[in-house]
This record gives structure tokens, sequence and C-alpha cells, in this order.
């Protein structure tokens, strides 16, 4: 398992995108929409083939046949740092190995991308949706291959959960990615053009 990309959700696109922009310095990238949950994603392209999305609700889409992933469907306040993503090779292997909640794969595709992602039956993760999303890209096409070299860098995610060890028991050791004890909630620090930014 591998960290894949991290996630900021808004009420409005508009309102995530210009929450990382303002905090990074840097421009994000037109992404696509997603028919089955109804949202959609503006995106960054980071170092080592990772990515930062920008999502929300799309106003203009049909109204899904599910609950929405990322938990967007209860999204309220300010836009913020919501969700991390890894990546597996095998995603039934690994939700067999995981405790229950982590969701049930979905196929899914936008443009010529193609993955499986484990969503939740009500769209929120264990540990107060800070358990990663899982997902396992289908062929050798990935988002940051398309992407701009940003000069943005993840130096690391920092995970904060009251039960930041138990969490960090199930996950094991993840490359830049730090558990610490405290109050739910995720931040990276990431070094860009203009210096190391943090993104909450």
């Amino acid at each position: 398992m591998e960290l894949d990309h991290i996630a900021v959700a808004g009420a409005t696109l508009e309102e995530a995108t210009a929450h990382v922009e303002d905090a990074l310095g840097v421009k994000l990238q037109e992404g696509g929409k997603h028919e089955k949950f109804g949202t959609h994603n503006q995106l960054l392209g980071l170092k080592d083939g990772l990515y930062l999305e920008a999502i929300s609700i799309d106003p203009n889409a049909r109204h899904p046949q599910r609950t929405r992933w990322f938990d967007l469907d209860r999204f309220a306040g300010q836009p913020r740092l919501t969700n991390w993503i890894c990546r597996v090779p095998d995603i039934e292997a690994a939700l067999s190995a995981f405790p229950g909640g982590v969701g049930q794969p979905i196929d899914l595709t936008r443009g010529s991308l193609r993955w499986r992602m484990a969503v939740p039956p009500d769209g929120r993760l264990p540990y107060d949706n800070l358990f990663p999303a899982l997902i396992q890209w289908q062929g050798d096409l990935h988002p940051a291959q398309m992407l701009n070299d940003s000069g943005c860098r993840l130096k690391r995610l920092i995970v904060s959960h009251p039960d930041a060890p138990t969490l960090e028991q199930h996950l094991g050791e993840l490359k830049d990615v730090v558990f610490e004890p405290g109050s739910a909630a995720l931040r990276a620090e990431i070094e860009t053009p203009h210096g190391m930014r943090v993104l909450e």
C-alpha cells in the first residue's frame, strides 16, 4: 500500500480550488466529472507520482443512485483537507486485511482513466473518515502522469486522531505519512516554489 493522492473538499469546487491555491500559491488544473457520484474536481501534480485533488458535489450533475464518496453528502463549513487515498495492487486482498467499514470496490472511469475504489455504503470511512480510501488503478495510466509539474512536493502528511496508535497499527509504516494523537484532522506539509506551506 502506498499513498496515491490527497483530497480537499469544499461546498463548491471554486471554494475548494481557492483554498488550495491560496495555501500553496500555485494554480490547479482542470480535472473532470465523476458521473457515478455526481462530483467534479480540479487537480495539482505533486512530485514522486503523487497528486492533489480539490473536489465537491457537481451542482449540474444528476443526483447519484448511492451515497457520495468522501462523505460529501454531509460536508459543511470551510474547504479543508478531508481525505487521503492509498493505492493497492489487489483491492479485495487489501480489504480482507482491514476492519469492516472500509467499503466495497466500485468500478469507475473518467476519460481514459480506469480504477476501482472502495467506498463505504454511507460514504464515511472508519476513524472519523481518516482511514485512507483504497484505490486500485487499472492499466498503466495514472493522473499524475497527465499533470503539469507544479514544483510542489509533499514532505509529509500528518494524520491526527485520538486513537492514532491503533490506526497506525492497522496500516503499518507508510512513506511520508505520520500519525499523531489529537483531534481528528489531516495536515499536509508541502514544499512549493514559494517555500514550505501547510495545507489543512
